[in-house]
């Protein structure tokens, strides 16, 4: 009986991260907002992006980015400096997060964001929520022309 108890702790120790890397296994957060974005679910209905953007200036771009385990539907997305854009972000499999850090936007799940590419190069996107063991590969590129 000793002996039993004395593999309590290391079997413990060894199932707490898979645990933790579990989390894409789950369906969707579509109702948490994330911290300080103030999202709200959206109204869906919002084309997916196109390849041909708009000019700056006109109304805004809506662009849907779904993410799956593990990776985001587009990828790449194309702008132009002064573009407006309304992004959505959707899950279809699993717990992630949209994380675009050089144009403040930070979203989970059916919440939705506005910016402006307001400078040229390519920035890029990653999963904002510890999602399993394809997490790292969760990026995407937003280049924006002149």
């Amino acid at each position: 009986m000793k002996k039993l108890k004395s593999l309590w702790i290391p079997l413990l120790i060894a199932i707490l991260p898979m645990l933790a890397l579990t989390a894409c296994g789950g369906g969707n957060n579509a109702g948490s907002p994330a911290p300080g974005t103030g999202g709200s679910p959206a109204a869906g209905g919002s084309p997916a992006a196109s390849g041909s953007p708009a000019a700056g200036g006109g109304a805004p771009r809506n662009i849907v980015v779904t993410a799956t385990n593990f990776a985001f539907d587009p990828a790449d997305i194309q702008l132009h400096v002064g573009d407006t854009v309304q992004i959505t972000f959707q899950n279809k499999d699993g717990v992630h997060g949209l994380a675009i850090p050089d144009f403040g936007v930070d979203l989970r799940g059916g919440q939705t964001a506005k910016f402006t590419a307001d400078k040229s190069g390519r920035f890029d996107f990653y999963c904002a929520v510890q999602c399993g063991t394809g997490h790292d590969n969760m990026t995407g590129t937003i280049n924006v022309a002149p």
